[in-house]
């Protein structure tokens, strides 16, 4: 994900989304998530409706994260 000259919000949103941190199993159910965060970013200006984006899919990616350690 490139988050070079972006605003400070979308880059703090962007690192969020990554993925070195979990477990194999775990990355499998985020990465959808990371992939549409940066593909959003990239197509999209900085502004208050994408940081607001981010924020939601953020929320969603950590319910389905949440999930999948519960299923486990």
């Amino acid at each position: 994900m490139n988050l070079a000259n972006r605003h400070s919000g979308t880059v703090h949103l962007g690192r969020q989304f990554r993925l070195d941190h979990l477990p194999e199993h775990l990355q499998a159910v985020s990465r959808p998530c990371h992939e549409l965060a940066a593909h959003m970013i990239a197509a999209l200006p900085d502004g208050p409706e994408l940081t607001a984006g981010l924020r939601l899919l953020l929320q969603a990616k950590d319910s389905f994260v949440r999930a999948a350690v519960d299923a486990a």
